[in-house]
């Protein structure tokens, strides 16, 4: 009884949100009657009209009166997103007749800002397949937004808790936590700037606005087959640079500098690191694609910006053939797309202040060793001084991350290759499947829709798994098997 009542709590958390989103999801009906796309219309009022349904179900459930565990808004968190994406599925089951795994591989691609696509020709599809496609990946990416930020800011669970305003112990954005119109002011302001700075490229609006919504959320998703290459056009692709790594930067800066509290873009360390890592990966691939690949230093050196850009901001847009590139070059990248953006934005990956911290983690614990034990070394962060207990259990937290990455990424590769039927390059699986951890979708070609459907289910888990940091996941899978004492 207990255990029903605690997994009752969890679902029950849903309704709310379910409502919220609802009239959110409706929005691709517009574009249906633009185009008179008549035929997809039931399968697209579905999505709302289930959304909705869910909500009214949801929130009449028994609840536990106690105050909620961190672990059931977790377990609410995950739930949520893999709910989103069987429910948005629907529209390429009954509209697009794809297989259900096929759907669920499109809706979970979508919710989470994976560039990966089992759709067998997009020159073809309706249009409002295409922007339903683009908008899941814009919803998804300001629900990651507003998830990374609330929990870092207020459970502690990674290093959100040592990171305070220099006057007062609070987190650096209380407004936006308690306000979430401030998150869509930034994302929809950002969104409109991409859509309109595309429009000069020449491209047309419909063009415009399925890119500005893929790009500002590091989705990738592109309305052509071709991917980027099929515009043809090198002021878009260089325009798509800035448009990456605004998606890919953390809002909470965004927030601050519109508050004139005055700080900076490259006043934040995250930012900082970021530039740095930007630089050594283009020097790295324009030397490679120079010494490998015969490429003049031009070609090299655009194609080494764009493609770390698109890996470190976990984007996924792609301007070159990967299976064209030597092995270490591909293994750079991967170590890129592994690494991800900043903590606090749309991108994907392990973030860059996982990173920061833990080199800072390891620096210090090396320090205690060539000291004596009575020695204090103090741990610091940002200029700040982190109390030891507070330092030791948020890098372990840290590392843990982490370590499960890492594993997940190596057990799913396994389970991949355990079950390919033709051969098919290690490196290139490897990457692929990092690339869907990361929910970044840059491929080596190997996410197909005829892959075997082992794999599709695999990468469907990891980019679940992925997207919301391998903790909220693991969370319910346990919950479901134990339930709570």
């Amino acid at each position: 009884m207990r255990r029903l009542l605690y997994l009752s709590t969890i679902v029950a958390d849903l309704g709310s949100i379910f409502f919220f989103i609802a009239p959110l999801t409706a929005l691709p009906l517009v574009v249906t009657l633009l185009f008179s796309e008549w035929g997809l219309f039931f399968p697209m009022a579905a999505v709302p009209a289930l959304f909705f349904s869910l909500g009214i179900l949801l929130k009449r459930l028994p609840r536990n009166e106690r105050e909620n565990r961190l672990s059931t808004t977790l377990c609410s968190v995950a739930l949520f997103w893999f709910t989103c994406a069987m429910v948005s599925g629907i529209p390429f089951l009954l509209g697009a007749h794809m297989g259900f795994t096929d759907a669920l591989f499109e809706g979970m691609a979508g919710w989470t800002g994976t560039a990966f696509t089992l759709m067998p020709s997009l020159d073809t599809a309706p249009h409002t397949l295409l922007f339903w496609r683009s908008f899941m990946q814009w919803m998804g990416g300001i629900g990651t937004i507003a998830f990374v930020i609330a929990l870092a800011s207020s459970t502690g669970l990674f290093q959100g808790k040592i990171y305070r305003t220099e006057s007062r112990d609070e987190p650096l954005m209380p407004s936006i936590l308690s306000k979430g119109r401030a998150i869509w002011k930034i994302y929809g302001l950002l969104t409109f700037l991409a859509i309109g700075l595309i429009l000069f490229t020449g491209l047309s609006l419909w063009d415009s606005v399925n890119l500005a919504l893929t790009t500002i959320s590091t989705g990738g998703f592109v309305p052509h087959d071709g991917g980027i290459l099929s515009y043809n056009n090198i002021f878009l692709e260089v325009l798509l640079i800035p448009l990456m790594i605004a998606g890919a930067l953390p809002f909470r800066l965004y927030y601050l500098i519109g508050e004139n509290r005055r700080w900076s873009l490259f006043g934040d360390e995250q930012v900082k690191l970021f530039l740095v890592v930007t630089a050594l990966g283009t020097a790295v691939l324009t030397y490679d694609l120079v010494y490998f690949n015969n490429l003049n230093i031009g070609s090299a050196l655009f194609q080494g910006v764009f493609m770390t850009v698109s890996a470190l901001t976990t984007t996924g847009f792609q301007i070159v053939d990967l299976q064209t590139w030597a092995s270490v070059t591909l293994f750079f990248l991967m170590m890129l797309v592994f690494i991800g953006g900043t903590s606090g934005s749309s991108a994907g990956g392990i973030k860059l202040n996982r990173v920061m911290l833990g080199l800072r983690a390891l620096v210090w614990w090396f320090r205690r060793l060539f000291v004596s034990g009575k020695v204090l070394i103090p741990f610091r962060s940002e200029g700040r001084v982190i109390p030891r207990a507070t330092a030791e259990l948020e890098t372990a937290k840290t590392m843990l991350v982490i370590i499960l990455s890492v594993v997940v990424i190596f057990i799913a590769a396994i389970i991949v290759l355990q079950f390919q039927q033709m051969a098919s390059p290690i490196n290139g699986i490897l990457f692929d499947v990092t690339s869907a951890f990361s929910t970044c979708g840059i491929s080596t070609g190997y996410v197909t829709p005829g892959m075997p459907l082992v794999s599709k289910w695999v990468f469907i888990i990891v980019m679940w798994l992925g997207r919301l940091e391998v903790i909220p996941v693991l969370v319910l899978f346990m919950a479901l098997l134990r339930g709570s004492d």
